[in-house]
């Protein structure tokens, strides 16, 4: 019986798309990969004088290629390297942490005031001078437990602010009464220090609740939303401004956030 997978197989070899590790897999297998890697290393090499038609061949294949690369180094990261439990405080009905942390992501650029970092992650500043700088890299702090982290280097800085805007999932909104508690806990470090202030954001119809706290010593931060004027029936998005006070020559690797919502106890 002819194998139904023979074909799939040699798209994936012609491609350069079948990755397996030097201990893994047939002779084959091994002397294809090293075969494609060779070729892609030889084409990297040669770019600055390769043909511009040829060039945007390979231009084309390589961001093909990079699709499937991502998706597979995303996968294999999210089931490999699986983060500790949120602590989960008596009564807690939603918990979360973003995606950033636990599995590799896209980066872009901080190229202008606002700048999209990754997935539900935007970067804002007023300095024209483009000197900021954002990256996802592995977190070796040994006390860190996640994954990844996210390293913001910031250079010679002239404005008056600077801040990342995480949007928060559907599920933060379900249910959302004025009796809740939203409760975050950051892991962070830099290297001059400075303080980091949290405000969480509810729309709720054309209005938007805005609640303002400093990270305190424990690295954490609490939202009392019975202060504010929510209209429950109309709660339709969440989301977190961290906001860096004086970056200029800084630093930041913020190694870990967590958020968390309970009802308050009753009186």
């Amino acid at each position: 019986m002819e194998d139904d997978s023979a074909p799939q197989q040699r798209k994936h070899h012609s491609a350069g798309l079948l990755l397996v590790g030097q201990d893994q897999g047939s002779w084959i297998e091994r002397k294809l990969f090293r075969h494609s890697m060779a070729q892609w290393a030889q084409e990297a090499e040669q770019a600055e004088k390769t043909e511009l038609p040829r060039l945007k061949t390979l231009r084309r294949r390589a961001w093909s290629l990079r699709d499937h690369l991502d998706r597979l180094i995303a996968q294999s990261e999210k089931r490999l390297r699986v983060p500790p439990a949120i602590p989960r405080p008596l009564g807690t009905d939603w918990i979360w942490r973003p995606g950033l942390f636990t599995h590799a992501q896209r980066m872009g650029f901080a190229s202008s005031d606002r700048s999209v970092i990754c997935q539900d992650v935007t970067l804002f500043h007023d300095c024209g001078l483009n000197e900021v700088g954002v990256k996802q890299i592995s977190n070796r702090d040994s006390s860190s437990e996640t994954p990844y982290a996210l390293q913001i280097d910031v250079f010679e800085f002239r404005g008056g602010f600077l801040s990342l805007a995480i949007e928060l999932p559907d599920e933060a909104v379900v249910s959302l009464r004025r009796k809740h508690l939203v409760a975050l806990t950051l892991t962070a470090d830099a290297e001059r220090g400075g303080r980091i202030f949290a405000r969480l954001n509810v729309r709720h119809g054309p209005n938007t609740e805005q609640i303002l706290a400093e990270i305190d010593e424990d690295s954490a931060a609490e939202f009392d939303l019975s202060y504010s004027k929510l209209n429950e029936a109309r709660a339709e998005k969440m989301w977190l401004d961290l906001i860096f006070e004086n970056p200029r020559m800084n630093r930041i690797v913020l190694r870990d956030l967590t958020m968390t919502r309970r009802p308050r106890a009753e009186m």
